[in-house]
């Protein structure tokens, strides 16, 4: 019965009401931070600890603001990428082919319940793509990145 008054509900609704987005789930290889903070505090966080821990902005993407204009509404959303020139000449003398990876991206998004989250892949897991695990120096300058990426992470989520 409740199912049927919920479709009920929200066959009532306008259709940018209706269009679900489903919150991040963690998948293989993925750091999930679920916290308490609004998307806009949470993107602001994660956007100041970037430079504190040695990194700086490269790029900024998200779906949101642009399906605001068209006058569709979803939930907060935005990829940043993060690097510094000093791990790219690193990286790239070691694999041409990781430089794809550079910047490596945070994810800030909206979830359901109006709280945020901060995800990333771990950059250990981006590198081994390009090495059979036998390359030390890579497999340094993912450590490093990956120590960094959950500095960053605690920083922005911390409390």
């Amino acid at each position: 019965m409740l199912r049927v008054l919920l479709a009920l509900l929200v066959s009532s609704l306008p259709a940018t009401a209706q269009e679900d987005i489903a919150d991040l789930v963690a998948e293989p290889g993925w750091q999930v931070h679920v916290t308490g903070y609004d998307y806009d505090t949470l993107l602001e966080r994660t956007l100041a600890a970037v430079p504190e821990h040695g990194m700086a902005v490269v790029t900024q993407a998200g779906p949101t603001g642009a399906a605001a204009r068209r006058g569709i509404e979803i939930p907060g959303n935005r990829v940043i990428g993060i690097f510094n020139n000093d791990f790219a000449v690193r990286l790239l003398r070691l694999s041409t082919e990781a430089m794809i990876h550079a910047p490596i991206r945070l994810y800030v998004t909206e979830n359901a319940d109006g709280t945020a989250t901060l995800s990333y892949i771990q950059p250990s897991g981006l590198l081994s793509l390009y090495s059979d695990g036998s390359d030390p120096a890579l497999r340094d300058v993912a450590s490093e990145l990956d120590v960094i990426f959950a500095a960053i992470a605690a920083s922005a989520i911390a409390r």
